[in-house]
């Protein structure tokens, strides 16, 4: 019972409460450190409702995509390149970042946009990558003997209230008792402390400025003096002492100095949500100011464009597209925004010429991959855009945007069961196992399979339909109801 309380504290830490019953089984949490495998479960699980029921989730590839990249060369260049990570943002605009169970890393938009350099964003982003690399939250469960599950319980709720509710992580400390709490809050100091040596050292391996980190943490700790009770999201779940902030100064120091340019797409991604945080036609107007004062300024005449589009002005958006296909350097961003573009002015072949284009320029980009498949459908092309996304499917099949694509364009061909057999996987991702049997039995009976494709049906059903006995079976086992 204890084990299944921390988790769904875990779980209500970042999430509107939800039915437990899709949990995974952790085992023993009290033998010792929380196994690798069950932390990546346990990850999945919390990201899948994240990913499906938090309203704040961005659902956004494009930016999703920016923050990989990012996340990837950071990884790259960690103790455990090897490990592996997912990275997704949280539109929320508090300033903070989250390491969750199994290399799950969330980025706020308040970060992302505050940040005054792409190695400042860098720095947080490789320290959370650190938590991770170093299984911090696993120890955390391992200390367990040392405190009362409940405790720390609380305490993971605080350290990974990761959705900036100040109500929620000050709720959690609260429930403990204060020895308790103190002789926790001490230990993850000594994470934080870790986690900055060697965030530093991915920071530095994967190109970017190390001065990010200490500059980045320097401002945080000055803006704190303005924020009295209410500090910033990232400084109530990652202590922040003088002594941390000499340690990276005096750790950067003996450092080679190196100046790093910021990339273009770190421009274009803050002014993309910036321009997705206000009004249109407020977001318009502040940009219009922007580019009238530094017109030089490709990411402000990206942000202009982009807001143009959402206000509707489609002609004045369209000048500033060509301004910046002609002057800004190469970018999937500036290419999708000209698709996004031509989709508005009900020009769809004109967007999947675009995308196929960019598509050879970055090869790497899922999300000009997805701007393409549907800028397909749209132009009357679903069997081109249904065998891309079937192409694709076979090296992601976790990638429940790749299914709902191929679930699209088999309906646009009138292939019903093949359409339902392609939903049915997005809903076994969403953990909506019922759903997806109920797909498959449409599958079955939409009439216009053929003998393969039918065998496959029946392989996968009876697949789920043992899945779903198991969960049942558990769930009478542990005494709960439906």
């Amino acid at each position: 019972m204890i084990r299944r309380i921390l988790i769904l504290l875990l779980c209500v830490a970042l999430v509107p409460p939800v039915n437990a019953a899709g949990l995974p089984d952790l085992g023993d949490v009290g033998a010792s450190e929380l196994s690798p495998l069950a932390e990546r479960k346990l990850g999945e699980s919390i990201m899948r409702e994240i990913r499906w029921r938090e309203a704040s989730y961005l659902d956004d590839p494009e930016v999703e995509d920016y923050i990989n990249r990012m996340g990837r060369r950071l990884v790259a260049a960690s103790s455990a390149p090897q490990l592996e990570f997912e990275f997704f943002v949280v539109r929320d605009g508090t300033l903070n970042a989250f390491a969750m169970p199994g290399g799950f890393i969330g980025v706020h938009t308040g970060l992302i946009v505050t940040a005054e350099s792409e190695s400042e964003l860098a720095s947080v982003l490789g320290h959370e990558v650190a938590h991770v690399t170093q299984r911090h939250i696993a120890q955390m469960f391992g200390k367990q003997s040392q405190t009362s599950m409940v405790m720390l319980a609380s305490m993971l709720v605080a350290v990974l209230a990761a959705r900036g509710d100040s109500q929620i992580s000050q709720a959690a400390i609260a429930a403990g008792q204060a020895g308790a709490l103190q002789a926790q809050l001490g230990y993850t100091r000594d994470f934080e402390r870790e986690a900055d040596r060697l965030g530093l050292q991915s920071l530095e391996g994967a190109g970017f400025d190390v001065r990010g980190m200490p500059s980045f943490f320097e401002r945080l700790q000055r803006s704190s003096r303005f924020y009295e009770n209410n500090a910033p999201s990232y400084l109530r779940t990652h202590p922040l002492t003088q002594e941390r902030i000499s340690d990276m100064g005096n750790r950067v120091a003996q450092l080679r100095y190196r100046q790093v340019p910021d990339s273009p797409d770190f421009g274009f991604v803050r002014a993309k949500l910036r321009v997705g945080a206000m009004p249109p036609i407020d977001a318009a107007r502040e940009f219009e100011a922007q580019v009238a004062k530094n017109g030089g300024d490709v990411a402000q005449r990206y942000g202009y464009a982009r807001a143009l589009l959402a206000a509707g002005r489609l002609d004045d958006a369209g000048k500033q597209v060509e301004t910046l296909r002609r002057e800004a350097p190469q970018s999937s961003f500036v290419d999708m925004l000209a698709a996004e573009l031509r989709l508005a002015q009900r020009d769809a072949s004109g967007a999947v010429q675009i995308l196929e284009a960019a598509q050879k320029r970055f090869p790497d980009s899922q999300a000009a991959r997805y701007a393409l498949m549907d800028a397909m459908i749209q132009a009357g092309r679903a069997r081109d855009a249904g065998a891309m996304a079937r192409a694709a499917v076979q090296n992601r099949k976790e990638d429940p945007r790749l299914w709902a694509l191929l679930a699209r364009s088999e309906a646009e061909q009138g292939h019903r069961a093949a359409q339902h057999r392609a939903q049915a996987e997005v809903y076994v991702l969403r953990g909506a196992v019922p759903a997806a049997i109920e797909q498959l039995e449409l599958a079955r009976r939409a009439g216009d399979g053929n003998f393969y494709e039918l065998s496959a049906v029946d392989a996968r059903l009876r697949e789920l339909k043992e899945q779903e006995r198991e969960r049942r079976r558990e769930e009478r086992k542990n005494g709960r109801t439906e």
